[in-house]
């Protein structure tokens, strides 16, 4: 694997140049189908749920009321009426991030697998490489949709406290689709996380090498950051990026590879920040401090508190200091 990086790592003269992933235009071969087909279901849903979130206004002024006004039925009945409707939402989301789960551990396992290493899977099988590449661009898109969204907690929080107080005061709800008690544990868990959709992928990777323990935990760590490694080459090299068709690709890339890194960062013991790691983290962070701040906070953000391993007493004072906010 250090002799990838390193090939990586080079100048498009070298081995590097001919190896660019189209995370654009990329289309399945006979080969890739089966899995594409079952991923690209997931990943058309994906879509659905970001249009939902997007445009998911929340019931805060129906709360205000019912909460300003406790004895006024009409104002507890509005409330109510908003608010299902939307937990209903938060419900589809949380049930939507199992299937990304099973889509992850799906192409984990085609590229970890095989006799083949990890950059011939990549490079043999591209249109899969872009669905791995779309999950993760979702996933880092759903989490700063959610994390400057306070309305979903809010509401998720008053739809709780009136079903307990119905339950203490034996009234239905006659909802339908009431949300019970062990599903709304789990989805409290999930939305309770500044970054649910990230920490329930890297628990999904985490689980994918511990379940599989008769597979070198290499191959997954090896796929994590070739990825990283490509996304950065690609980024930083004029002949690669004038390839893209848009500077929407530059975001779809800065995104992967901060997703691939802090995933990353969650499989392997000594993590994504010391000396010793496949990922040039240095050159990583300082790519993303060249991108318009508007562009790229978040994900410095991500960086910051989502990965594991930052504040280790392993991880070079230089690192940490580059990802001080400013």
């Amino acid at each position: 694997m250090g002799n990838l990086i390193r090939v990586l790592s080079r100048d498009i003269d070298g081995s590097a140049g001919n190896f660019f992933l189209d995370f654009e235009n990329a289309q399945p071969t006979e080969a890739e189908s089966a899995v594409w087909v079952q991923v690209n279901e997931v990943l058309t849903e994906a879509q659905v749920i970001l249009t939902e979130l997007q445009t998911y206004r929340g019931a805060g002024e129906e709360i205000r009321q019912a909460i300003q006004s406790p004895a006024a039925e009409g104002a507890q009945k509005n409330a109510w009426s908003a608010v299902v409707p939307l937990v209903s939402k938060l419900k589809t989301f949380y049930e939507f991030s199992h299937k990304l789960e099973s889509s992850l551990r799906l192409l984990l396992d085609v590229f970890t697998g095989g006799e083949t290493s990890v950059m011939q899977q990549l490079e043999q099988k591209q249109a899969l490489a872009r669905q791995f590449a779309l999950i993760l661009h979702f996933t880092l898109r759903f989490d700063e949709l959610k994390m400057t969204n306070p309305a979903i907690q809010n509401d998720f929080s008053y739809y709780r406290r009136t079903i307990s107080r119905m339950r203490i005061n034996n009234v239905s709800g006659q909802t339908g689709n009431e949300v019970d008690n062990e599903l709304a544990n789990r989805m409290s868990l999930f939305y309770a996380s500044a970054t649910p959709m990230l920490k329930m992928l890297s628990d999904a990777t985490s689980k994918f090498v511990s379940d599989n323990l008769d597979a070198p935990m290499e191959n997954t760590t090896d796929c994590l950051s070739t990825m990283a490694c490509v996304c950065k080459v690609m980024l930083e090299t004029p002949e690669y990026r004038s390839r893209f068709a848009s500077e929407e690709t530059v975001l779809f890339c800065l995104r992967v590879m901060v997703g691939v890194i802090i995933l990353y960062d969650h499989v392997h013991p000594a993590g994504a920040f010391v000396k010793t790691s496949n990922i040039d983290m240095k050159g990583c962070i300082r790519l993303l401090k060249e991108q318009p701040s508007s562009r790229v906070d978040g994900l410095l953000n991500a960086l910051r508190y989502t990965t594991k391993h930052l504040n280790d007493e392993a991880t070079p004072k230089h690192i940490r200091n580059l990802l001080q906010p400013n």
